[in-house]
């Protein structure tokens, strides 16, 4: 008989302040070079991306969206962010300088306006998305000499300086605008998932299995693996271990993942 599942855990939102996206590169079958674009079997071969969301100061890998590197991939990120944390505004936004991001963080943060109709003859200007007053986003630019990175500057896309100052004082993570968080994480998960590393004899030979064990390792992880800089100390003076998921308030121990495997599927709208 199957014993009752005890896991504790919360469906609620978790608490994310910050965000930092990124696409880390991989490849099903062969690379992208080997591919025949005529082929209809190569389709689902070549160069494929991990787009991923990280709250950085939880750990927490909120949503990831595989497949390959374009603005449709790039938008269902960003709108999956947006859903998984109840569409409120960030304290900061942090992406490379990957022109999709911009259009897809306004689409889904952003307010339509409808300019009021003048009374002239001819068609009515078109509705369009402007950012709303609190939503704060910087990219992270990087000057490179012989291939390695010599300068980071930051560059404001929308939102004040002052909002940026604000959110990086109350960030528990870190004093000025990267993406490093997002960029350790990839390293962490080629380093786990020995099909994503970058010269590997164990790359993906099939892209729906590639697709799963992306989810799997990015999703277990959350839940099962616990974070040596998110311990905290408890009332006997031991260090407590957290994991992202219980950092961010979605669970209450380190799962098995036993546990993580077995939890009855939730679905949610």
């Amino acid at each position: 008989m199957r014993r009752p599942c005890t896991t504790s855990w919360s469906p609620s939102p978790p608490r994310t302040r910050q965000a930092q996206l990124d696409e880390k590169w991989a490849f099903v079958a062969k690379k992208q070079a080997n591919c025949d674009p005529a082929d209809p079997a190569d389709a689902r071969k070549g160069d494929h991306w991990d787009h991923v969301a990280l709250d950085p100061d939880h750990r927490l890998v909120v949503c990831a969206v595989p497949g390959k590197r374009t603005a449709e991939n790039t938008v269902a990120l960003v709108r999956d962010f947006h859903r998984r944390t109840s569409g409120r505004l960030m304290d900061l936004i942090t992406t490379d300088e990957y022109a999709p991001y911009r259009g897809a963080i306004l689409e889904a943060y952003g307010e339509t306006v409808t300019p009021p109709r003048s009374g002239k003859r001819g068609r009515p200007r078109r509705s369009s998305k402007v950012p709303p007053a609190g939503l704060t986003y910087a990219t992270v630019h990087k000057t490179r000499v012989k291939g390695r990175v010599v300068k980071v500057e930051q560059r404001l896309i929308f939102g004040t300086a002052e909002a940026v100052g604000t959110a990086l004082a109350r960030s528990a993570s870190s004093r000025a605008v990267n993406t490093s968080f997002v960029e350790r994480q990839n390293g962490t998960d080629r380093n786990r998932n020995a099909r994503k590393a970058r010269k590997s004899d164990c790359f993906s030979k099939d892209w729906s299995v590639h697709r799963a064990i992306t989810y799997f390792t990015m999703d277990s992880d959350n839940f099962c693996w616990a974070v040596r800089t998110l311990r905290v100390k408890a009332e006997d003076d031991t260090w407590r271990r957290r994991t992202p998921a219980m950092a961010a308030g979605l669970a209450d121990h380190v799962w098995s993942l036993s546990e993580w495997l077995t939890l009855p599927a939730v679905h949610q709208k």
